[in-house]
């Protein structure tokens, strides 16, 4: 006897199950305002997230490397006349960063209570570790997952990998998540099914085209269309 068409759900973290990217715009914020008048420099905000992108193969994603970004930025944008009072204000607010209450987004808590009875469910997330860790305890989520996956980067070998060790493979599997760049693409690319649930804030460096005419792949507004969402993959022969 063939099994179900899906028996695990994988899902992302940040800004799928609970808020981030919100807090990190509160920080760009304050990082203008910290510097405009250390500079005239334009598009500060762009700056500093065209510093995050390229230091990511340095510093990984995550809350400490976008600090680093940040001191990194200010140091260039005024030719390190910045004062150290300003950098001291940078660390702390990327201290800050690594504190803020955990908000789980509408739908999660109800969702992922229905989505156990039914199917296996893991939690694949990247990030820092000891971040990660601490907003998963916070969440209040953790007893929902069967295994969690904290990554340095999600590529379809990665997915390949956690396909293998934690679900009856890719064929069985939906990956869930907001960004089409590191939740979606590459895990239809490893052989699974996938559904896209856009946040407002998600980073631009996440974005990509959509696999509009792939037959594995839903879009939907909220964790509360998941279960629909499923249900049609499960149909499809």
């Amino acid at each position: 006897m063939n099994p179900p068409r899906i028996t695990t759900i994988a899902l992302d973290a940040d800004d799928t199950l609970w808020q981030n990217e919100q807090f990190i715009r509160l920080t760009e914020q304050r990082f203008i305002d910290l510097l405009k008048d250390y500079t005239d420099a334009p598009n500060l905000s762009e700056r500093l997230l065209a510093s995050s992108a390229k230091n990511l193969q340095f510093y990984g994603f995550g809350m400490k490397g976008f600090t680093l970004s940040m001191i990194e930025t200010a140091l260039e944008i005024t030719e390190h006349r910045v004062p150290a009072t300003v950098i001291a204000e940078l660390l702390a607010a990327g201290r800050e960063l690594l504190t803020y209450p955990i908000e789980t987004l509408p739908y999660v808590d109800a969702a992922l209570a229905d989505l156990q009875q039914n199917y296996r469910l893991i939690l694949v997330t990247k990030g820092d570790l000891f971040d990660q860790e601490r907003k998963l305890a916070a969440s209040g989520l953790a007893d929902f997952f069967s295994a969690i996956e904290i990554v340095a980067n999600k590529d379809a070998k990665t997915y390949a990998r956690i396909f293998d060790s934690h679900t009856d493979g890719p064929e069985h599997t939906v990956m869930v998540g907001n960004s089409l760049r590191s939740d979606i693409l590459p895990a239809l690319e490893a052989g699974a099914f996938a559904v896209y649930v856009p946040h407002d804030l998600t980073w631009s460096y996440e974005h990509a085209k959509e696999p509009a005419d792939e037959a594995r792949y839903a879009r939907i507004p909220h964790l509360g269309e998941l279960h629909a969402a499923i249900a049609a993959f499960e149909q499809m022969r």
